[in-house]
């Protein structure tokens, strides 16, 4: 399972490089885009990362003016998180390359096969949930 990994995770790493994408900044943009007006705990509890190391995966995204970080008017300590036009541009290039990178995975495997990975790994992902 782990050279399995290893393989998927490489090929996804060179699909998002040209986009100046690493995984965690290409999860970030892509719930940020799909959940606008997300606020960073959210974002931070999603991506199951630390707040502080989140504020550095957001002012990347910002100082590349993909999203914007704008005061919560009922909640002045929180922040929303919203794409830009520039953000949103690149979510389409992004979502369109990991299609691509998900069919270089999966090419050569019969329907079933594929539909055996995703319940194995739907399963995989419920008991890391509960656990």
């Amino acid at each position: 399972m782990k050279r399995a990994f290893n393989v998927v995770q490489a090929d996804l790493n060179q699909t998002l490089k040209p986009l100046d994408l690493r995984m965690v900044t290409y999860s970030a943009l892509v719930l940020i885009v799909d959940n606008p007006g997300l606020r960073q705990s959210q974002l931070a509890e999603a991506l199951d990362v630390e707040r502080a190391n989140l504020v550095v995966i957001i002012d990347e995204l910002e100082g590349r003016d993909l999203i914007t970080r704008d005061r919560v008017p009922t909640d002045r300590r929180a922040y929303a998180l919203n794409p830009t036009l520039a953000g949103r541009r690149l979510y389409d290039r992004a979502l369109e390359a990991v299609r691509g990178h998900e069919r270089r995975i999966l090419n050569g495997m019969d329907e079933e096969a594929k539909q055996a990975v995703i319940r194995a790994m739907s399963v995989i992902r419920r008991g890391s949930e509960g656990g």
